[in-house]
């Protein structure tokens, strides 16, 4: 049995499913507050102001991306190209259906251009800690790369899947298949 929310939790799910139902720009203290029953005082004091919500909600957004990530590494324990594989795959397939990935997505093609900053302002973060968490997994296999050229192999990869994410160009098991093809020449090198 999963434990239940914490309320920061409920707070920042209410503000995604807002957000994915009205755009950012209807998404206020006051209506979190109304939606997930509690005083607009008690979602400032657990988010801060929009802007601390909007941050919350990436960080919400990205941690469920983690573990998927996570979870196809653990997966193939002792192949990294399948590790690649999958967890490219889970990630894409994961973006096709997330609807505040698209709600941010549609801000950079005029939809709601309050989302854009959520892109912009957090993307350097959000790279560093997608490549940290690869770095990580990575790390058991045997690779035969020298430290700034495996840096650079897996800034390669998170950056195309990332790539893949905001503009998917095929369907997800492809792309992956395509990602780990690449990797597998540069890994194997």
């Amino acid at each position: 049995m999963s434990p239940l929310p914490t309320m920061r939790e409920r707070i920042v799910e209410a503000a995604v499913a807002m957000t994915t139902e009205s755009g950012w720009s209807a998404v206020t203290m006051g209506s979190i507050a109304d939606r997930v029953g509690v005083s607009r005082q008690t979602v400032y004091n657990e988010v801060g102001t929009k802007p601390g919500l909007a941050e919350a909600m990436i960080l919400h957004e990205l941690d469920r991306f983690l573990g998927v990530v996570t979870a196809a590494f653990e997966a193939h324990p002792t192949d990294l190209v399948d590790a690649i594989r999958a967890a490219a795959g889970d990630v894409l397939e994961l973006a096709q259906d997330n609807l505040l990935l698209h709600a941010v997505v549609s801000a950079t093609h005029g939809a709601d251009t309050e989302l854009l900053p959520l892109l912009t302002t957090h993307a350097e973060s959000l790279l560093a800690a997608a490549k940290l968490v690869v770095r990580d997994r990575v790390t058991p296999y045997d690779i035969r790369l020298d430290v700034d050229h495996l840096d650079a192999a897996i800034d390669m990869v998170v950056r195309v899947v990332l790539s893949h994410v905001m503009q998917p160009s095929a369907p997800p098991a492809r792309t992956a298949d395509d990602i780990a093809w690449i990797a597998a020449r540069v890994l194997r090198s």
